[in-house]
């Protein structure tokens, strides 16, 4: 007869024996969680997004996700990992499987970052593989209503007479509303105050309670409260007029030709993998963008879609990174 032992967790009753395995899957080294959930997500498309919940790329994702996912087939889960401009969730993409399960909601901070930090926290030629290009969205610059400034001409004038005496609010050190204003100082020759916040809600509450003069964010978080009268935009920086911002000028036509500055927006995946995946993932993304709920987000806000290849979305992505490097040595931004 075979030799019999008891039970490590004899005479245990089952609740304490449950909460001991819970603890049991705490103490797991995290490398093995991370690869039981990955484990359990099967068929289940997760998106990272670098950025708090209810911003401009958040809800981005979830109109994108669901969209995308019943393209594909599969449930979907966006997950929000704020902080160091979009850091963290570039880190996690990088820890991920490489299965096409998940992807990241990246914005041009995915390329800025690789020069705003010492040592570059990520090689975007080695640690991502671009899926698909999604769309622009212009950035603009807004005052409260209650502003003195009317327009740009007046606040151009008014920052020329004390160089940085008047302020502009963004989302972050390094974020592409900052950069974009950095680049527009330098054209127009004047000099403002940044005030950098962490996202675009608390800048244009700030600026709506008249804490900042103005301030240069994503068209899509602003254009609800400019129809409803509680902001006025001075400018975006498309190419062209926005439809939905009637009356308002372009930098461009302010006496600045040329000048255009947009937030873009695109999916990414963890580096190696396969490119049949990757070419599925972009067909799949291409069809979601059909979605009329999701092209209408994006337009109204007088953006476009703007979907193509894989390569077309990576040769954007280093072509921005070359462009941001040059504007973050020249004007010396580092983050702490």
């Amino acid at each position: 007869m075979p030799e019999t032992f008891p039970r490590a967790d004899a005479g245990v009753s089952p609740s304490r024996r449950r909460a001991l395995s819970a603890l049991a899957l705490a103490l797991q080294p995290i490398g093995l969680r991370s690869a039981l959930a990955q484990a359990r997500a099967a068929g289940q498309l997760r998106i990272l997004v670098g950025y708090a919940a209810g911003g401009a790329v958040d809800t981005l994702a979830r109109l994108l996700g669901a969209a995308l996912a019943r393209e594909l087939g599969e449930t979907l889960d966006v997950e929000d990992r704020p902080g160091g401009g979009s850091m963290l969730a570039v880190k996690l993409l990088m820890q991920s499987r490489a299965d096409g399960h998940t992807l990241l909601l990246a914005a041009n901070a995915l390329a800025a970052d690789a020069s705003l930090y010492n040592p570059p926290p990520y090689d975007l030629a080695r640690d991502i593989e671009p899926v698909a290009m999604i769309g622009r969205v212009p950035v603009v610059l807004a005052v409260g209503a209650d502003s003195g400034l009317h327009s740009l001409r007046q606040l151009l004038r008014a920052a020329a007479r004390k160089p940085g005496g008047l302020t502009f609010a963004s989302p972050g050190i390094g974020s592409t509303p900052h950069l974009a204003m950095l680049e527009f100082e330098h054209a127009a020759h004047v000099s403002l105050r940044h005030i950098p916040y962490k996202g675009g809600a608390p800048a244009i509450a700030d600026t709506l309670e008249g804490e900042v003069d103005c301030v240069a964010v994503n068209a899509l978080e602003v254009v609800g409260l400019a129809r409803s009268g509680r902001m006025r935009v001075l400018a975006v920086m498309s190419a062209q007029p926005s439809p939905a911002f009637p009356g308002v000028p372009t930098v461009a036509s302010a006496g600045y030709p040329g000048f255009t500055a947009s937030v873009w927006y695109g999916l990414v995946a963890p580096a190696a993998t396969p490119a049949a995946t990757v070419q599925r993932l972009n067909q799949a993304t291409r069809r979601a963008l059909r979605d009329p709920l999701l092209a209408a987000r994006i337009v109204d806000a007088g953006g476009q879609l703007d979907p193509g290849s894989p390569g077309q979305f990576r040769a954007l992505i280093l072509a921005q990174r070359a462009r941001y490097a040059r504007l973050i040595r020249a004007d010396g931004i580092h983050t702490e």
